[in-house]
């Protein structure tokens, strides 16, 4: 690697620890702007480098996780020394976001990307009733149910594991379409589909039954309808350390009990 590009940009989730490994690791590596610099050291938790990913989609710079945050799932450990050989040595790992194009109540349409899922929930203590059509087929005339999701392999082991849906490999050319406490059809398990897959949700009795959506973290309240495919243009990029790759995570998350 470069000497250019060795250029690194820190930044902080804003927490304390993160706040002071951002002190140190500047002091130490130097300190670049975020667009002179072509890697970004995110220090905080998963939700933060999610964050920084949307920050630089499409760029081409590349992300690079430290984890200061709770759990780090997404984050290498923490080492203040051999930075630069470890960016080095790293393992980058491209992944596309989800489109979300959602149509309000109120006949808005709002645009996110997402990088774990988007999710569709219950807004009210009434089950929501949702028709679910796949590339302009209607798959599921009525799902009864407290949400349902469309999540990416880089999500598959977040919310839509909580949910009881399948871990995907990160380089799986799928998405998996997953229920939340599904009522009718009761013993609806969810869907594999390829990622190529435009996946329509048209809310039923919305008015009765409101329903928000979010990709991500970004939410939009009282939907009507929500269309969602894998985006063909938007990329971002993580680093890993070899020895601890997402792939090599995702698989032996499969195999805990």
């Amino acid at each position: 690697m470069s000497k250019a590009a060795n250029r690194f940009a820190f930044v902080s989730s804003g927490a304390a620890d993160a706040n002071a490994a951002l002190e140190s690791l500047s002091a130490r590596y130097g300190q670049a702007s975020i667009e002179d610099a072509e890697i970004v050291v995110a220090l905080g938790g998963d939700g933060f480098l999610l964050q920084t990913l949307r920050d630089t989609m499409s760029t081409g710079k590349k992300v690079y996780g430290m984890n200061r945050g709770t759990i780090g799932f997404l984050m290498n450990e923490y080492r203040a020394s051999g930075l630069t050989g470890r960016i080095a040595a790293a393992v980058a790992e491209t992944i596309r976001p989800l489109e979300m194009q959602a149509v309000t109540a109120e006949g808005e349409t709002i645009s996110a990307l997402a990088i774990n899922e988007v999710a569709l929930w219950r807004q009210s203590y009434q089950t929501a009733k949702i028709r679910i059509t796949v590339d302009e087929q209607v798959r599921l005339e009525e799902l009864n149910c407290d949400g349902v999701m469309i999540a990416t392999p880089a999500g598959s082991t977040a919310y839509n594991l909580s949910a009881h849906g399948p871990i995907l490999p990160l380089d799986a050319p799928l998405l998996a379409l997953t229920p939340v406490s599904p009522f009718r059809p009761r013993r609806w398990r969810g869907a594999l589909l390829s990622n190529k897959a435009i996946v329509r949700f048209e809310i039923l009795e919305p008015e009765k039954r409101p329903v928000n959506a979010a990709a991500d973290h970004t939410e939009v309240k009282a939907v009507t309808t929500v269309t969602v495919r894998e985006s063909p243009t938007a990329t971002a990029t993580l680093l890993f350390d070899p020895n601890h790759s997402w792939n090599e995570r995702i698989l032996a998350e499969q195999f805990r009990y």
